[in-house]
């Protein structure tokens, strides 16, 4: 899987909470360059609940299932590709509320924060950009999850 496919995965993603940067395709690229792509095993996980990280991830290929423990597993959510997981990291430290696993053989690009903290130095005006998008995510699945009364991802 190329960049410009993550791309097009990302823009194509019909959802509530799809991330919607406002970028256009050179800051696209110039964004993607800052992603590391890693290939996952199913039943791999790629977050654990309670872990400290710092790193978002976009789904790229394949589907994740986000979940939290807690005497019993509440299943949170499917991810598809286009995806992004771990917005929480980006903005604060903190253990991981949830973890997150592949139901198939996935392919995930990870931003890391020393990754996104060379971009912010770098190319401020897309690291806003980024930030503002994660964030809208972040809130409306925080506010998902109030409203089902499920644990915040």
């Amino acid at each position: 899987m190329t960049t410009d496919e993550l791309i097009h995965v990302i823009q194509s993603l019909n959802a509530e909470d799809a991330f919607r940067p406002r970028l256009d395709p050179q800051q696209w690229r110039t964004f993607t360059q800052y992603l590391t792509r890693h290939e996952i095993r199913s039943g791999e996980l790629l977050l654990k609940q309670g872990e400290q990280d710092r790193t978002l991830y976009f789904l790229g290929q394949g589907s994740l299932q986000v979940y939290a423990t807690g005497g019993t597993t509440n299943k949170i959510a499917i991810l598809r590709p286009g995806a992004m997981c771990g917005e929480p990291g980006l903005f604060a430290d903190g253990e991981r509320t949830a973890s997150v696993e592949a139901m198939t053989a996935s392919v995930v690009w990870a931003l890391r924060l020393p990754r996104f903290e060379e971009l912010c130095a770098r190319v401020p005006v897309i690291a806003l950009e980024v930030l503002r998008a994660a964030g809208s995510v972040m809130a409306l699945r925080m506010r998902g999850n109030i409203a089902r009364q499920t644990p915040i991802t």
